[in-house]
């Protein structure tokens, strides 16, 4: 029975094209310096997902954390996903 390659072809293809990109992210990011003040805030963010707004402005903050471990006596590492938006618009002359 033959196996159909033009499907698995076009999954090899754009899985192949997006690591691709992120390889190439990651060659051309450069270390930089990290804000204490922008760890403290990450750090309080609440778990889960808010959004709210203020006059002028809207705020949005979520995050994810879960513990991953790879069997039941594996190796093990947490992942803390943090995010904060604001999206301002203001008239200008």
């Amino acid at each position: 029975m033959a196996i159909p390659l033009v499907p698995l072809a076009g999954l090899v293809l754009r899985y192949g094209a997006v690591a691709a990109l992120a390889y190439a992210a990651a060659r051309r990011a450069r270390p930089r310096r990290l804000s204490p003040a922008a760890e403290d805030a990450l750090n309080h963010t609440p778990v889960g997902a808010s959004i709210g707004h203020a006059p002028g402005q809207m705020n949005a903050t979520a995050r994810w954390r879960r513990n991953i471990r790879l069997g039941p006596d594996g190796p093990g590492m947490e992942v803390d996903l943090s995010a904060l938006a604001r999206l301002r618009i203001r008239k200008t002359r």
